[in-house]
């Protein structure tokens, strides 16, 4: 018969061949590494040197944190109500625009944060963070 399709004259494939589809992928995957770490060097140029004043090189936020037992800290050294208003008034001097940042524990008297809210304000310290812990649903 001339005309019947004889099994010994085709390949059967049984399989894809994937090796095209992962070249492709290895491709993309360079370009993707070339581009991500080109665009995290940016452009090499040579900095000015500057002398080391401490208003540029220490951050100049102060971190007021009340604890659950009701110590307050100003940055990581506990003080007094007084205390806080004395060196706040200090940092104040040196830079008018200084920024506070207040944590406080959960679990404390509410008149305690706003006792040092009062200070914040008499002080006129206008830039002021309250830390609070985000709630993850």
């Amino acid at each position: 018969m001339s005309g019947s399709i004889d099994s010994g004259d085709k390949d059967v494939y049984d399989d894809i061949n994937i090796t095209p589809m992962l070249d492709l992928a290895y491709v993309l995957m360079v370009i993707f590494i070339i581009m991500t770490t080109a665009s995290v060097q940016g452009i090499k140029v040579n900095l000015p040197k500057a002398s080391d004043t401490p208003s540029l090189a220490k951050p100049q936020t102060k971190a007021i944190t009340i604890t659950a037992d009701g110590t307050m800290y100003l940055d990581t050294y506990p003080v007094s109500l007084p205390e806080l208003e004395n060196l706040l008034r200090q940092y104040k001097a040196a830079n008018p625009a200084l920024p506070v940042v207040v944590k406080a524990d959960s679990s404390i008297p509410y008149q305690r944060v706003v006792d040092v809210l009062d200070v914040i304000g008499r002080l006129e310290i206008t830039q002021l963070g309250l830390v609070t812990q985000r709630i993850v649903k």
